[in-house]
């Protein structure tokens, strides 16, 4: 019996131990928080310039920056643009808008190369 209540007193301590030392530190103070969100939410650049600038004001990656401001809520992923200025297209969008203008559904048009598949949506228009 004194085994067992040894054995388990030694495992509860570890267990206690543990717990005790599991507090992390913040990577981001209040203040800096509240910042980044004050900023983000009236910035006038884009993603990219925002993130460089408040990463290297606070020391840290980019990534954290997003990854952050992905936490609080407030980041927003910018559409895609081409080099003309257009949304970027997908090739599955563009097989979606193939199969309800045919009325048909054929999946392995996506295998087809962006440039045919945006030449017969055009077609069919």
């Amino acid at each position: 019996m004194k085994l067992i209540n040894k054995v388990l007193n030694f495992f509860s301590l570890q267990h206690e131990e543990k717990n005790m030392t599991t507090t992390t530190a913040k990577n981001y103070t209040d203040a800096q928080t509240a910042e980044l969100i004050a900023e983000y939410t009236t910035k006038d650049t884009n993603n990219k310039t925002f993130n460089e600038t408040f990463a290297e004001k606070f020391g840290k990656t980019t990534r954290s920056i997003v990854a952050k401001l992905s936490k609080e809520g407030v980041y927003k992923v910018e559409v895609r643009k081409t080099k003309t200025g257009e949304k970027v297209i997908t090739k599955a969008e563009l097989v979606a808008q193939i199969n309800n203008k045919l009325g048909v559904e054929m999946d392995s048009l996506v295998k087809a190369t962006k440039a045919d598949l945006q030449n017969l949506v055009n077609s069919l228009t």
